[in-house]
């Protein structure tokens, strides 16, 4: 059952865990009472900054003469609610006190020029139950875990709720990101993706905020930025952690204001944007070290979601597999019809078996590897990379009795797949390592480094 109550502190939107498990969401509102010609008007938001004013734009339109065109704003902080004059000729009051900023109580009475709104929040605390779906959006999982992340889902996509997803690297926080997104009010506007740790230093800002004509070399037209193009519709911001300390004040004033600068412009862009952002980082630990700004931390940790990991869900495994056999092109033959049916049963006992080191992207690269390599309408064994076969045979049994080391049986397991996969891509790829690399969402100067690793040599692939 849902209880909504007013307390008298602004509890933050968050998910409470009950023994390391998901049980309970709650989700933080604010609500104004307005009373013009006798008549009641109320509003209620969820997002981080509600803006006030004569202007359409604002989330709450005041069209009075003594109202500022963007008059005032409130902002969640992690403890309450402040709120901030924006300079306006007329002035914003709090129980007819003069303010440039302060924390709101509830049942405060706010003056906007010659109108008074009241002022509440809600504390609203939402049970979180594990789904009876296999399937949310472009996710795919029947475990518990998965399920309780589908349950969260369900009740944040459709708020404008700021959102951070954790998880190792591969296990599917864009998917998360994008399903939010299809769930949302704004699943029919543009969701743009920023990989914060892919882009040049230098043009990062650039690619975030745009850049006007000739602010910069090279600067040969205006051009918009993504917080631009995502207007209306969402922005996943990817590996988060890796945003440059002296940009995390610009991504705040974005998130706050909700308005933008470009490069080389001083004139500010009002934005309508929805942020999910993404880290395989500790962002505390981040704050702690000072490589990460502790308010842009809490502006946007209004909701946090981890995803597990691939060895933590393997009963998984085998609907994820039948997925990607099912949806993606690797699989299809000229006619259309599928190459491979499915997997033989000791081949998936090998992949259920396999840790996963590099999560479901991993999966998705081996099963694409497998179909390659597969002869008859099943995967089989052989089809398998040497690092899952060998996981299942004699290095584990070796490891137990003390002949093979666990560390150096999982290097040989990492090193036999790296391997496996840098030789089937650069076929693939007909020896190009710029798009073996971009096909398989690495650095370009880390893809070398692995061939050099393994004394792999591109012209030789190229010319068989």
């Amino acid at each position: 059952m849902t209880k909504s109550k007013f307390p008298d502190y602004a509890a933050p939107t968050k998910i409470a865990y009950v023994g390391g498990r998901p049980a309970e969401l709650h989700l933080r509102k604010c609500k104004f009472i307005i009373e013009r010609g006798g008549r009641m008007r109320e509003r209620v938001f969820d997002q981080a900054v509600v803006t006030m004013g004569a202007m359409e734009d604002n989330d709450l339109v005041i069209n009075q003469e003594t109202v500022s065109r963007y008059h005032c704003k409130v902002v969640q902080e992690q403890d309450g609610y402040m709120l901030v004059d924006n300079g306006s000729t007329n002035g914003t009051f709090i129980n007819r006190v003069r303010i440039r900023e302060a924390y709101l109580k509830p049942g405060a009475t706010i003056q906007v020029g010659k109108v008074e709104l009241k002022f509440h929040f809600a504390d609203e605390k939402v049970p979180i139950v594990p789904s009876t779906k296999e399937r949310l959006g472009s996710l795919v999982g029947r475990s518990v875990k998965m399920r309780e992340i589908y349950g969260i889902i369900e009740k944040i996509a459709p708020t404008g709720t700021t959102v951070v997803i954790e998880g190792e690297t591969g296990t599917g926080k864009e998917v998360v990101a994008q399903t939010i997104h299809q769930l949302s009010e704004r699943a029919e506007g543009p969701m743009m993706v920023f990989d914060c740790g892919a882009v040049p230093e230098n043009l990062i800002e650039s690619e975030l905020f745009g850049h006007e004509k000739g602010s910069f070399t090279g600067a040969i037209m205006t051009r918009q930025g993504l917080f631009e193009m995502a207007h209306g519709g969402t922005l996943f911001l990817d590996e988060l952690g890796e945003l440059m300390l002296d940009l995390q004040p610009k991504l705040l004033r974005a998130l706050e204001q909700r308005e933008i600068r470009r490069v080389g412009s001083n004139k500010p862009i009002k934005v309508d944007v929805r942020v999910i952002a993404a880290t395989n980082r500790s962002l505390e630990e981040e704050v702690r070290e000072g490589r990460f700004r502790e308010d842009l931390f809490y502006r946007l940790s209004v909701v946090r979601i981890c995803l597990p990991s691939l060895r933590e869900r393997p009963e998984d495994i085998p609907l994820l597999i039948e997925h990607f056999l099912h949806t993606h092109s690797f699989n299809r033959l000229p006619d259309g019809s599928l190459k491979c049916s499915g997997v033989a049963r000791d081949a998936l006992d090998l992949l259920a078996g396999y840790s996963w080191p590099g999560n479901v992207r991993e999966l998705v690269n081996v099963v694409e590897r497998a179909v390659s390599f597969a002869d008859d309408s099943m995967i089989q064994v052989r089809d398998l990379p040497d690092a899952i076969r060998l996981a299942g045979s004699s290095p584990g049994a070796n490891a137990a009795t003390g002949e093979v080391t666990f560390k150096d049986a999982k290097e040989r397991w990492i090193s036999s797949f790296e391997r496996d996969y840098i030789l089937a891509l650069l076929k693939k790829n007909g020896g190009n390592i710029s798009h073996a690399a971009r096909e398989a969402d690495i650095d370009r100067k880390y893809f070398r480094k692995l061939m050099r690793k393994y004394g792999i040599e591109a012209s030789a692939i190229a010319g068989d």
